[in-house]
């Protein structure tokens, strides 16, 4: 049986404060240290996964998944000496789009890793309903060799209540958070970050989710980059506060 740490963060790109958030971001990943980190809203031209990726004495390497505009891109940071293999990219249309790979574990399991992030307008959850029927779709039924667990995680803009969740958990998808706690953490967004620019349409709720599937158990499961910054009350890391959570494999 393996374990593995996995984590997973919106870090809502450069907008709404970057380079003073930065600091928040470096100082909670130095803690964490992932075995893997899926990122969303990842602008590949500034290094931002890369960025991320040197905090801490870990080794990580980036795979990334480019999406319809260039603040939205996915990635995936491995720490060493995992590897990902048979990377592929679905677009998922709206501009977004998910990544898929399979990690080797050190004693003998695997798993197919995906990072997404579904599409944001309040209203459209039919459209996010889709969006997450064609990933459900691209990743199969779950009885397909190629891993003996599957993660899927990311910002997925839909609260418990909408379509799109109840379809993950009719796949046979867990929510790691609620197997861990009994419960989805209130909120995920808003994070409590002001800034000039910020996003305020929708109520805050859960809408970021760590998902299992297979010979996957939740050891725990809690929230991450959900810290102000000490001096200033009003700077979180980002806009959407990240999951975190240990699993046993296998």
């Amino acid at each position: 049986m393996d374990r593995l740490h996995v984590a997973t963060l919106n870090i809502r790109n450069l907008a709404d404060r970057w380079w003073e958030r930065l600091p928040l971001l470096l100082a909670d990943m130095a803690a964490l240290q992932p075995d893997l980190l899926g990122l969303q809203e990842v602008v590949f031209v500034m290094g931002q996964d890369r960025l991320i990726g040197v905090a801490g004495e870990a080794s990580y390497r980036a795979v990334q998944g480019w999406a319809g505009r260039p603040e939205y891109g996915n990635s995936l940071l491995v720490k060493e000496p995992l590897v990902a293999t048979d990377a592929d990219r679905l677009d998922l249309g709206l501009n977004r789009s998910a990544q898929r790979v399979r990690v080797a574990l050190p004693g003998g399991t695997s798993v197919v890793v995906t990072v997404t992030h579904l599409h944001h307008e309040v209203a459209d959850a039919p459209q996010r309903d889709e969006q997450a029927a064609a990933l459900l779709e691209w990743l199969g039924d779950g009885t397909a060799p190629g891993g003996d667990a599957e993660i899927v995680m990311g910002d997925f803009n839909a609260d418990p209540t909408e379509p799109t969740y109840a379809r993950m958990d009719a796949a046979g998808f867990r929510s790691a958070y609620l197997e861990a706690n009994g419960r989805e953490p209130e909120v995920t967004w808003p994070s409590g970050l002001q800034a000039p620019g910020m996003d305020t349409d929708g109520d805050p709720s859960c809408l970021d989710y760590i998902w299992i599937r297979g010979s996957a158990r939740v050891v725990d499961a809690r929230l991450a980059w959900h810290r102000p910054d000490a001096t200033d009350p009003t700077l979180y890391a980002s806009d959407h506060v990240g999951l975190s959570a240990h699993l046993e494999i296998g």
